[in-house]
């Protein structure tokens, strides 16, 4: 009892400096009254639970502190929201609470992207016969031989040809230079012209040779085949670079840049990546898809005789982009309920204020910060949903008698436009195509229900993002409507989960919202047991009037589904 006594007073003593130092600007209470014998006290307020006031001395009725005097022009602590929570040190080992600081530092974010290995465009060459003539012999007869730049392809047959040549070495001076350009416009290099001196007078053929170093993707002619001019004869790709391809979509163009580093991996080289670079981003938009084609040039490296990316490889990437320094915090710290986002400001050990803040980018593992806190602020990073519900009571603690706010304040907007509504109808036919593929354990269908997906929510983020709203949940969708079809169902309901979370999100409140278009919303209790890491209870969207089936257990669970009716209380 004794040694509890002791704690009380320590920790009293600790939470009535703090308030005094960072609300009265220094000293004690008995100094600033010395200071100054005319001062006004207002009102007696605890440190310890800071919604407890009084208009005379004496203590909290919570813990038993001593009330602290608050002056005239001084500011005591702003608790009079319920905002504010106190916990003991018992109560924060318990809770496990964590802080970080806010800090001005770069935001780095991953941006995902699919798309297709290509071969190098401007190193690909298609080489057709120059003048007519006989195929005498080929030296590479099958495709797939690598050659190397010069190699002899085949020995060719041309009368004038063979003629041009025995002018050449018998002409000197500006005659020869004319009939050098004449054998050039017939297909022989420099190389091939400077030696042809030395050929023997009695040939009867002359060399096609490879153009470039690469591999031979098309052989269109056989020994003894007479081709005529223009005739398509070998068609050659060097694949020692690669070109990976993909589609960047209208939000992500902010974060890409040439320069940029890209990480390659593909399912026919699982374990492995490659390194690119961005090269090009076309400037033509399209206006249909909201996209654009970007470009990363890639090594293909050479293994056991072969390029180990193939040609029309699926493919996808990891885009790393670094922010210049803004205020950010942990992701962890931030709190999102409906259109305001919180967090937990550590004002001294022990107290924690409610404080609402603006949301920028979000990164990977911070959030930018664009008001509400400043650089130095420790935020709670873990047992801040804890502390949040321990401000929920206060807050009822301190205005017992006050009416719950009307259903509506949970819709952000108060009317929908009609592009609005046309959005929500369109994004809902596709959510509810995509949720009735899984419940049907079709995979095929769900990855044809998806591919509308990035065009529908691109519509309804734009259309919700106009001037009559700011949903901040909407980043939430924009990071998760990315398919790109999938080889296993469960991958598609881990996506579809994500999906599914950000959208009810945004699309539930609106329910609320008259004249809404009809759309249901229903809740299975059991999601962490088909998706990993996932909380128990998940919910999906559905169109009005059709019976629940659970997208996440299929045929296994199909009818774990509650309806979640219009204007419920979510649990």
């Amino acid at each position: 009892m004794k040694n509890f006594i002791t704690i009380l007073i320590v920790i009293a003593a600790l939470a009535a400096g703090w308030f005094l130092r960072g609300n009265f600007g220094g000293g004690s209470s008995s100094g600033a009254e010395g200071s100054s014998g005319e001062r006004k006290v207002l009102y007696y307020q605890s440190a310890m639970h800071p919604w407890v006031k009084s208009d005379k001395p004496g203590r909290c009725t919570i813990c038993g502190m001593a009330l602290t005097p608050v002056y005239e022009g001084e500011k005591g602590l702003d608790t009079d929201s319920g905002d504010f929570v106190s916990l003991t040190q018992t109560q924060i080992q318990v809770l496990h609470v964590e802080t970080a600081e806010a800090k001005v530092q770069p935001l780095i974010r991953t941006l995902p992207v699919a798309g297709m290995i290509d071969d190098n465009a401007s190193r690909h060459r298609v080489l057709s016969a120059y003048i007519d003539g006989r195929v005498q012999k080929l030296h590479v007869n099958f495709m797939g031989a690598e050659v190397t730049e010069g190699q002899p392809l085949a020995e060719f047959y041309s009368p004038s040809l063979l003629q041009s040549e025995r002018e050449y070495r018998q002409l000197t001076g500006e005659l020869k230079k004319n009939t050098a350009l004449r054998l050039q416009q017939m297909g022989l290099t420099p190389t091939q012209i400077e030696e042809l001196d030395q050929k023997p007078g009695d040939a009867l053929t002359s060399q096609i040779l490879a153009p470039v170093s690469g591999t031979v993707v098309a052989q269109n002619v056989y020994e003894g085949q007479y081709v005529k001019e223009g005739d398509p004869l070998f068609e050659i790709a060097d694949f020692s670079t690669m070109w990976f391809l993909f589609l960047a979509y209208e939000q992500d163009m902010p974060w890409i840049q040439i320069g940029q580093s890209v990480t390659v991996t593909t399912p026919s080289l699982p374990g492995e990546s490659f390194e690119g670079k961005i090269t090009f981003i076309d400037p033509n938009f399209d206006e249909t898809t909201r996209s654009t084609k970007v470009r990363v040039e890639l090594p293909n490296p050479l293994v056991n005789g072969r390029r180990v990316l193939l040609h029309r490889l699926y493919a996808d990437g990891a885009l790393k982009v670094e922010t210049p320094d803004v205020l950010s915090v942990p992701r962890s710290a931030v709190i999102e309920t409906g259109p305001e986002a919180v967090v937990y400001v550590d004002r001294t050990e022990g107290a924690y204020e409610r404080t609402v803040v603006k949301l920028g980018r979000r990164g990977d593992r911070l959030m930018e910060i664009l008001s509400g806190i400043e650089a130095g602020d420790k935020v709670v990073t873990n047992g801040n949903l804890l502390i949040d519900g321990q401000a929920e009571m206060n807050r009822s603690f301190m205005s017992p008698v006050e009416p719950m706010a009307p259903m509506e304040t949970a819709a952000p907007l108060t009317a929908l436009s009609e592009p609005q509504k046309q959005a929500i109808v369109e994004f809902v036919k596709v959510a509810d195509a995509m949720a009735a593929a899984l419940a049907a354990d079709d995979l095929a269908a769900f990855n044809k229900a998806s591919e509308p997906t990035m065009e529908t929510t691109g519509s309804l983020v734009k259309a919700l993002r106009s001037p009559e709203s700011t949903l901040e949940t909407l980043d939430a969708l924009e990071e998760s409507m990315h398919f790109h079809g999938f080889e296993d169902i469960q991958s598609a309901r881990v996506a579809f989960h994500k999906f599914t979370l950000a959208a009810t999100t945004v699309l539930e409140p609106l329910r609320l919202t008259p004249a809404a278009p009809e759309f249901d919303v229903w809740e299975c209790g059991m999601v962490d047991q088909a998706i990993p890491g996932a909380p128990k209870k998940g919910r999906w969207i559905q169109t009005h009037g059709r019976d629940g089936q659970n997208p996440f257990f299929g045929a296994e669970m199909l009818d774990c589904a509650s309806e979640i009716k219009r204007g419920a209380v979510k649990p």
